[in-house]
């Protein structure tokens, strides 16, 4: 695996999905902290291109607002500001299959009573009755 596609992953996992689930609209990402975690001792400016390259921005669903450093950008003290783009990004980790039939049958469920009422009412027909018999 390539240095950048690891940074990108790391990226995603460490930054893009937690502020994702905390519903954040806005986040940064300090390459300087990347570097330190990831242990990528003279990759700094790896970490830099990986950080806003077309593939991370649109895997993520991102838009890249902000970039402060200094003018070479590739430096530890650059931090990258980015915004969510509005649409939910695919990833090649994630099992889109399921993704796809999570809440399928929400509408079934809720003509039938809900899903626990659905279950109750299964388990209560489950086992054979002395007529079924």
């Amino acid at each position: 695996m390539k240095h950048a596609d690891r940074i990108r992953g790391f990226g995603r996992e460490r930054y893009v999905l937690p502020a994702r689930q905390r519903k954040e609209k806005r986040f940064s990402i300090r390459v300087g902290d990347v570097v330190r975690e990831m242990k990528l001792t003279g990759l700094v400016p790896a970490a830099c291109n990986a950080l806003q390259t077309r593939e991370f921005l649109e895997s993520n669903g991102l838009k890249l607002v902000e970039k402060s450093g200094p003018k070479s950008g590739q430096s530890t003290t650059v931090v990258y500001t980015y915004e969510f783009a509005g649409t939910k990004p695919s990833s090649p980790h994630e099992h889109d299959s399921w993704k796809r039939l999570r809440g399928a049958l929400k509408g079934v469920f809720a003509e039938l009573g809900g899903g626990e009422a659905y279950l109750r009412d299964e388990r209560k027909n489950f086992y054979p009755t002395k007529e079924d018999e």
